[in-house]
């Protein structure tokens, strides 16, 4: 059945479908080429979503009813580049240099990347965390295990037949999130889907169907048999899409983040009538989403990872004092411990490990120095304990005032801009980026007569500890500084 001629399909959505294949001749051409093979083709799951949702891309998911190794027959004479990595699981990829005509935004077009598996069903042994395998016979088969129906559509090419087995047309249009088949059969097949289904409504701003969120509560312990690299790659596209708190949410109250991210839920601190304090968990999640206002170039992982992270530390470090009042004495060290375990859990890259829990051990330095006058020395010691990280500092430390007191918020802004100009004005004085001591180490050895030694790295630090103090010297005003220095350690 032609996609123009299902009544199912609004006009918008028909030409939508249509847009996809002329707006894309390498699915006319690898449909084409299939069918010559004696082979079905058809273009599926977010593809196909995302074309009736009017956000076409250039990745682009084909299921047919050849097996890998014919899929690389096919495309090894016909694409730019052919993979085979993930061959074990029935997926051949490619990439193929777009048309100058072919980019769907009228911008500049980008090459095509192509992922085609064959018809297959794959389904978790109850301790394993790798799927096992089998390949299916029909399109049908292939959509029912597909994680939720609106990725359960597809187009049959080259003759452009509109496939919808289990309405997902109608739930996109619903804006919700259901599974093909059962819930429970579905997370039992791929416990990940659980993880999924959280991140789909972040992405896409859609509700998660009531039968699903009972079974990814009833079900949640499945997720432990995952591993954590896949975790980790859906956590990550659940906080870098449009509506991270949305997921999250869903994540906590289904019991998923104390398995994956327990450090969340235990935000949600218990709260009495006489020791009143913010609630740390809903202040987290509004310090994300602030976080995210101030973005200037695109999702940054890095920033939303410690605005989401900035108090775990605080559930450890509370206590009730006299009064009524409630301390976090030193949460934000015990806090960049923390984050660094449960991020190198998550298998996260070293560098982005020590990104992150060194923005939560700085996120309070700010307020350390109060709301007076910032001297030379506070500013440099700033920004050289944030280095490269001072512009993401900058944006988590304006974004953890959540106050709903107006002039308690506007105080501190003004407080903030006062840092920032500082700092601007002591940049173009001293290039603060880049503070070192007057004298290097070659100097301090050839002055003090020394050889590398560990007191040579006694003698720069101690300089160093000068320049952030005094600011620049000079040489001779330094090598005097040493000389006494070095006079009063011998003495």
């Amino acid at each position: 059945m032609d996609a123009s001629a299902d009544p199912a399909l609004t006009v918008a959505q028909a030409a939508a479908v249509r847009e996809i294949l002329g707006a894309y001749p390498v699915a006319d051409e690898l449909g084409r080429r299939f069918q010559r093979a004696g082979f079905r083709l058809a273009l599926v799951g977010g593809s196909v979503r995302d074309a009736l949702l009017g956000r076409l891309g250039n990745d682009l998911d084909f299921t047919t009813d050849a097996r890998p190794e014919q899929i690389l027959a096919l495309l090894k004479p016909w694409a730019d580049a052919v993979w085979d990595v993930g061959i074990a699981f029935g997926t051949v990829g490619a990439r193929k240099k777009a048309r100058p005509t072919a980019d769907p935004t009228g911008g500049e077009p980008h090459d095509f990347q192509i992922e085609i598996t064959t018809y297959r069903s794959e389904a978790y042994d109850r301790n394993s965390r790798k799927p096992e395998v089998s390949y299916g016979d029909s399109i049908e088969d292939d959509l029912v295990r597909r994680d939720f129906t609106v990725n359960a559509m597809a187009v049959s090419l080259p003759d452009v037949a509109f496939i919808d087995p289990y309405h997902g047309l109608a739930d996109l249009a619903a804006k919700v999130l259901r599974t093909p088949g059962t819930p429970e059969q579905s997370f039992s097949d791929d416990p990940l889907r659980m993880l999924r289904a959280a991140r789909f409504a972040a992405q896409l701003d859609f509700q998660v169907a009531p039968e699903v969120v009972t079974a990814m509560t009833e079900m949640s312990e499945r997720i432990d048999i995952v591993s954590a690299e896949r975790i980790q790659a859906e956590l990550n596209k659940l906080l870098l899409s449009d509506h991270p708190r949305k997921g999250l949410l869903l994540l906590v109250d289904t019991g998923l983040a104390a398995r994956v991210l327990p450090e969340l839920p235990a935000l949600r601190l218990e709260r009495d009538e006489h020791h009143r304090h913010k609630d740390v968990y809903d202040h987290s999640l509004t310090v994300l989403e602030q976080a995210i206002d101030l973005e200037t170039d695109g999702p940054d992982l890095t920033l939303r990872l410690a605005a989401l992270l900035h108090d775990i530390g605080k559930p450890r470090t509370r206590r009730f004092e006299n009064g009524g009042g409630v301390s976090f004495h030193h949460h934000e060290l015990v806090g960049a411990k923390m984050t660094k375990k449960r991020l190198r859990e998550l298998k996260y890259s070293n560098e982005l490990i020590a990104d992150v829990s060194r923005l939560v051990e700085l996120h309070l330095r700010f307020h350390g120095y109060g709301t007076g006058e910032w001297t030379d020395s506070a500013v440099r010691r700033y920004v050289r304990d944030a280095g490269p990280l001072l512009p993401r500092l900058h944006k988590l430390t304006r974004s953890d005032c959540t106050t709903r007191n107006v002039k308690k918020a506007a105080a501190l802004s003004r407080a903030y801009d006062g840092l920032e100009q500082r700092i601007a004005v002591l940049q173009e004085q001293e290039e603060l980026g880049a503070i070192r001591p007057d004298l290097n180490g070659d100097q301090i050895m050839a002055i003090l007569g020394l050889k590398p030694s560990r007191a040579v790295g006694e003698a720069y630090a101690y300089l160093l500890e000068l320049r952030l103090e005094n600011g620049p010297m000079g040489p001779e005003a330094a090598e005097a500084a040493l000389k006494e220095w070095w006079a009063g350690r011998e003495a």
